[in-house]
Order: structure tokens, then C-alpha cells, then sequence
């Protein structure tokens, strides 16, 4: 392993080197400060009851735990950061095959884990090659592993669930996982996790504010054209900001390219979660998970990525390139 590969997997050095990275950590500390205190101020002031100031409070609990455990690795080295995101897809997947019932074909499920962990390697490897043909590899030994089992009924089912699941969870977060393998990965995943975080945020206060169509009643009730649109505006104008920073010269701090992230998310984001939505409102079920308090489970917390991760990994590698400047095949010597 060269020098320079050894560096970004393993180096913490120049963790706050970039300034996004340092303003965003900072602000996120004050905001785990701040959230608790003002839950405390809206209820000492009759703002909110009870139980809304309970529920509150669980969120910030959780997102004290949930913040270091998701920036956490991103400091620490690209290899914790892979390594991270590897562990939620497990944790996502075994959500999905229990809500679906898919853990009942273990050897479908099996195949599906498989995959997954060859996803794990090749994003950590740097095999670029080996990560875009995977997908195409798994979804066809997961339909000729089915039919070993001789069973024509529910085939359709069990194989397109085993494939939904490996695309849903493991494609779509191992796009994430590779932005690992960029020298700039630090700044740019804390710029994504912010803005398609931020995206609900955005959703949620706009819809509480102006909100009164509802987007989708059947899919997800809660959400408004108003939350949509409000999520759209100050996601995209969020992105342009500090995607500036992000990719400052190269061609995508162009103000078109920018704008054209920010949609990305934004709309990717909200895609994704309404997906999700519709998989709980198909299965009967509220969440997907009890992992996490105040927010169900990993799938639910995660979902926006799903989507919003694949489509920005390949508009950014189209323009400037991923880890182009650093050794490809890291760990099998290519």
C-alpha cells in the first residue's frame, strides 16, 4: 500500500484542514448545545406540551449519539468512514429482509450478503471496475439461485425483492461509501450529509409554516407541496453555498453545476424518502426499525442517501473525476 493510499484510509492529521469540514463540525457541536436548551425554553414557555417536548427531546437525544457516530469516521480515515457505511448497509438490509419477511430465503438472502460484502471490498480496494459490475453479477446469480430451488410459485417475488434490496440498500449506499476513495472526500461527504439533511429540515419547518396541499396523502401524509418546494429552494441554495467551497476550482463551482447538485439532492432526497413511505404503507408498518429513538430505524434515517448518493457520485465523477489521483486496487496490488 503506497504512502499516499495509507494517508487518506488511516490519516486524521489534516482532518479539519478544509474549512467546511472545521465550520461544519463546529456549528454541528453548537447545535447538539442548542437543541436540547431551546426544547427546554418552547416548554417552560407553554410553546409545546408534554408529549411533543418528550418527543423532542428523544430526536436530540438520538442525534447526539447519531452526529459522532456519523462524522466520527469521516475524521478518523476514509477506511473508518467505508467501514462505517459497510456496517449500515448490514444493518439497513437485515431491517429490509425482516420487515419483508425475505430472511425466510436464506439462501436468496445469502447471495444478497454476499454481494453486499464484495460491494465492501471493491469500495475499499479503490477496484472501480469490479464496483460497476457487481450489480449486474448479483442480479443474475440471485435469479439462477432461485431457480435451484424449484419453486415456480412466488418466484417473481422472492427474486425481486432479493434484487430490489441489494440495489435499494447496498448499491445505493456503496455509492456513498465510495466517495471515500476521492483525496477531497472529507469536505465533500459533510457538504452532502448536510444538504440532504438540511432537505428535511427544510421539508419539515416549510410544510409546518405554509404547508396545506398535501404532496402525496396516500404515500406519506404528512407532506405538502409547500414542504416540497420550500425543501427544493433552500436545499439548492444551501448546496450552491457551500458546494461552492466544496469545489472551488474545478469546473462544478460553476453556479450552473451548483444548482444542478442542489436539485439533485433535493429532489433525490425527497424521492427517496417518499420510496421508503411507500415500502412501509405496502408492508402496514410505521417504521422500519426501533434502532433508533425518536426516529425508527436505520433505513428510515438513511433513506434520502439511497438515491441522492448514486446520482451525485456520478455527476461529480463525470466532471472532475473520484480518487483519480490516488492508487486504484489498493489491497489486491492491481
Amino acid at each position: 500500500m503506497s504512502d499516499i493510499a495509507r494517508d487518506r484510509l488511516f490519516g486524521v492529521g489534516n482532518a479539519f484542514d478544509h474549512p467546511v469540514v472545521l465550520w461544519v463540525s463546529i456549528a454541528l457541536v453548537a447545535l447538539l448545545i442548542a437543541a436540547p436548551l431551546a426544547a427546554v425554553l418552547l416548554r417552560r414557555t407553554g410553546r409545546i406540551d408534554d408529549a411533543h417536548f418528550r418527543e423532542l427531546l428523544l430526536r436530540c437525544l438520538s442525534w447526539m449519539v447519531l452526529a459522532p457516530l456519523m462524522i466520527g469516521p469521516v475524521l478518523l480515515g476514509a477506511a473508518w468512514f467505508i467501514g462505517f457505511v459497510f456496517v449500515i448497509m448490514l444493518l439497513c438490509y437485515r431491517e429490509f429482509v425482516r420487515a419483508t419477511g425475505l430472511f425466510r430465503e436464506r439462501t436468496l438472502s445469502g447471495v444478497v450478503l454476499l454481494a453486499i460484502t464484495a460491494l465492501g471490498f471493491a469500495v475499499l480496494d479503490h477496484w472501480y471496475g469490479f464496483f460497476v459490475a457487481i450489480p449486474a453479477l448479483a442480479v443474475s446469480v440471485i435469479a439462477a439461485v432461485a431457480v435451484l430451488a424449484d419453486r415456480p410459485a412466488g418466484y417473481i417475488q422472492r427474486v425481486g425483492l432479493a434484487v430490489f434490496a441489494f440495489l435499494f440498500i447496498g448499491v445505493g449506499l456503496g455509492h456513498f461509501a465510495y466517495l471515500g476513495n476521492d483525496t477531497g472526500y472529507r469536505p465533500l461527504i459533510v457538504w452532502l450529509v448536510l444538504c440532504v439533511e438540511m432537505n428535511d429540515v427544510f421539508a419539515y419547518i416549510c410544510g409546518k409554516l405554509f404547508g396545506r396541499r398535501r404532496l402525496a396523502p396516500n404515500t406519506s401524509p404528512g407532506k405538502t407541496f409547500a414542504g416540497g418546494v420550500g425543501a427544493l429552494v433552500l436545499t439548492t441554495a444551501l448546496a450552491a453555498l457551500v458546494g461552492r467551497f466544496v469545489f472551488d476550482q474545478t469546473v462544478l463551482a460553476a453556479p450552473a453545476h451548483l444548482i444542478g447538485l442542489g436539485l439533485i439532492i433535493s429532489v433525490g432526497g425527497q424521492l427517496g424518502d417518499l420510496m421508503l413511505s411507500s415500502i412501509k404503507r405496502d408492508l402496514g408498518i410505521k417504521d422500519m426499525g426501533t434502532l433508533i429513538p425518536g426516529h425508527g430505524g436505520l433505513l428510515d434515517r438513511f433513506d434520502s442517501l439511497l438515491l441522492v448518493a448514486p446520482a451525485v457520485f456520478h455527476y461529480v465523477r463525470y466532471f472532475i473525476g473520484i480518487g483519480l489521483d490516488q492508487p486504484a486496487r489498493t489491497l489486491s496490488g492491481g
